[in-house]
């Protein structure tokens, strides 16, 4: 099967590469790029903008995504799947469009350490601007948020909360059901960073009900560029725009400007129309293969990586022991040796892992770390790409042994 579903990825069959960087964005399939190809050639206009027949053919495929994503992630209603840049554009609007006109002296802002630098740094702006306090819910010993953090963290104060569903460097799954259920039973509104999420595992926001959730369509087989804000009609509707111009408009006076209804107001100026088409075929793709193959095929692969990685007695792995609550990142050093390092030797070998700090340095502190590398994995993967990278980590070893043992 591997080999087949290797086929539709045209990267993966002119490279001879192991790609284990999926977290960072993931490779494009064949329906994804003929899709874009298609649109430039057959129906390219500016969307809201024309009157005459391309216009609106541009308008209702970019309309058309809109709807299907909103089934996509189960939204009740279409007008609440706004387009954004991406997870981290959709995660300033939210900080600033809705922190910055709620929150008041006093009040509490609660994010777990996991989260990326995006859905962490607007929160210290807007915490600071407005004289809330940002607090952070920790991790245990297994790299996971325990229910005695969420309850002793999320008070009767709290009036925000942000959570990553999948952390990006751990691939902890946080229970974000959980934590959403008891934020709201205080009084808190929830937000959901399902970047790491939404490539791997179905989405229901209504059954979560999550008040926003975002994610990045690079993420899940769409193009660069174009990302996702879902909000609750009710909450958005009273939130200020955050950009403004273009299409967000309804009427302009010399001193007064009223803005359109829900979707248009948070889409200024001209859209990324190609990265909203691409996101939609990545959809179809995604549903086309089905979460359940997905799921299967991953947890194959993790299963493997796990018990193939944890021989390496020279490896320090950063994941939890238990796997039901993992997902599909794992994080790795070589004792004494740098990651960026590593990480080049690997890809002397056609490996490909991300070293850094993965835009979560106030985690890596609390780890003790500075960095780590990380490979990803998605459902093209294979147990041949974990081979690859256990013999290209047993080389990087070999090369760094005597300078190990001798610090």
């Amino acid at each position: 099967m591997i080999e087949e579903i290797k086929k539709d990825f045209p990267l993966l069959e002119n490279r001879d590469i192991a790609y284990l960087d999926s977290g960072a964005t993931t490779q494009k399939p064949k329906e994804v790029i003929e899709a874009i190809k298609k649109y430039y050639e057959n129906s390219n206009a500016n969307p809201h903008r024309g009157a005459y027949s391309l216009s609106i053919e541009a308008t209702e495929q970019y309309e058309n995504t809109r709807t299907k994503i909103a089934e996509f992630i189960n939204a009740k209603h279409r007008e609440e799947i706004i387009f954004s840049k991406n997870a981290t554009e959709s995660l300033n609007l939210i900080a600033y469009s809705y922190g910055m006109d709620n929150l008041k002296k006093d009040d509490e802002v609660v994010i777990s350490i996991m989260e990326h630098h995006s859905n962490l740094v607007p929160w210290q702006k807007v915490t600071k601007a407005t004289g809330s306090k940002l607090n952070y819910m920790y991790i245990n010993e297994n790299y996971e948020i325990s229910d005695e953090e969420i309850e002793s963290k999320i008070t009767d104060k709290t009036k925000i909360v942000g959570i990553t569903h999948v952390s990006n460097v751990l691939g902890t799954i946080n229970n974000v059901k959980k934590i959403i259920k008891y934020a709201h039973k205080k009084g808190a509104i929830v937000i959901v960073d399902a970047s790491q999420s939404i490539p791997h595992m179905k989405i229901d926001v209504q059954e979560l009900d999550a008040d926003f959730l975002v994610f990045s369509g690079h993420k899940m087989l769409a193009p660069l560029g174009i990302g996702v804000l879902y909000g609750k009609r009710e909450i958005l509707n009273n939130m200020t725009p955050f950009l403004m111009g273009g299409d967000m408009i309804e009427y302009v006076y010399e001193q007064e400007t009223t803005f359109a209804p829900l979707p248009n107001k948070f889409e200024a100026g001209t859209q990324n129309v190609e990265g909203v088409i691409g996101l939609g075929a990545a959809i179809d793709y995604i549903q086309k293969i089905g979460y359940d193959k997905i799921q299967e095929k991953e947890n194959e692969i993790i299963s493997y990586a796990r018990q193939e990685l944890s021989k390496l007695k020279y490896l320090t792995l950063y994941l939890t022991p238990n796997a039901q609550n993992h997902s599909s990142v794992i994080s790795f050093n070589i004792k004494g040796v740098h990651p960026h390092d590593v990480a080049s030797i690997l890809d002397s070998e056609n490996v490909c892992v991300r070293s850094g700090n993965h835009c979560a340095q106030p985690l890596m502190r609390f780890l003790g770390i500075d960095s780590t590398c990380r490979a990803s994995f998605y459902f093209y993967n294979s147990k041949e790409d974990v081979d690859r990278l256990v013999f290209a980590l047993n080389k990087a070893y070999k090369m760094f042994e005597k300078f190990i043992k001798t610090n």
